[in-house]
This record gives structure tokens, sequence and C-alpha cells, in this order.
């Protein structure tokens, strides 16, 4: 998994920091303080995986979550950790409405988390690899269309 990227974000710099040291040597981690780095960084760097604070500067986490999972068909899972948004209704607004991957609260156990991450990664590789490639999709398309 050491060519996964990882993209961690929270305001909260030692917050920060102890997710990276999580996550890290396993994966590549870029890291981001306020919502617009983040996206910013997503845009260029195109991580596997996002997981970030609920509540950040610039742009919120659950405005980036919904852009990022919108962009990406989903494809990019963004797992939300936070402090602020406790609760059940946080967490089924988080999953249902702006497309969050999985929702955990400060402090966040460590362990879970790292279990959600490997997991996700793990379906979104069978994923692409149950998918056929363009060729064959067209390949099939044709066929049908001819008969």
């Amino acid at each position: 998994m050491a060519d996964k990227k990882i993209l961690i974000v929270d305001y909260d710099s030692a917050h920060l920091e102890s997710l990276a040291a999580l996550f890290e040597p396993q994966f590549l981690v870029i890291k981001a303080g306020d919502g617009q780095a983040a996206y910013e960084k997503f845009r260029e760097e195109k991580p596997d995986i996002v997981i970030l604070e609920g509540i950040l500067p610039k742009i919120h986490g659950f405005d980036l979550t919904k852009r990022i999972s919108e962009e990406t068909h989903g494809r990019v899972p963004v797992i939300i950790v936070t402090g602020l948004y406790r609760g059940p209704q946080y967490r089924l607004e988080a999953l249902s409405t702006f497309g969050a991957s999985d929702y955990f609260e400060k402090p966040v156990d460590k362990e879970r988390l790292f279990r959600s991450v490997m997991t996700l990664l793990e379906e979104e590789e069978d994923i692409e690899e149950d998918l056929p490639d363009s060729a064959e999709v067209l390949r099939n398309l044709s066929r049908k269309i001819k008969s």
C-alpha cells in the first residue's frame, strides 16, 4: 500500500501530525490545514483516500466532502474525523447527504480508523478489478447496437 496516497486535513496541527504518523510509512501522506489548501492538494495530488476534520477554515469539511464525492463519483473515499459534530444525526447526515464513506468522533479510535482506511482501499481495488476496460465496454455496446 506504500504506493497509495492519503490526504489528511485538520486545522489542529497536533491532531494532523498524530494522524499522519498513524499512516506513515504505509502510505504517502499529504497534509493540509484548511479546506482550500486541501482541495488544491486533492486536485494536484489525486489521493486514493481523504481523512478530514468536519469543521475547517476556508472550505467547511462537510462541503469539501460533498465536493470530492461528487467530482469523483464516490471513487475517492472521504472519512470525516470530528471533535465538534457529535451524535448520530451528524454521522447520518455526513454519510447520506454529503457522501462521506465513514465518520469518527474525536478522540478517534486509531485502530478502528486504520481498519476503515484499509477496508475502503481494498473495496476500491476490488471494484477496479471487476470493471471492464473502456475498449471492452465499447465492443459490448457495439455488439448490442448491431443485434
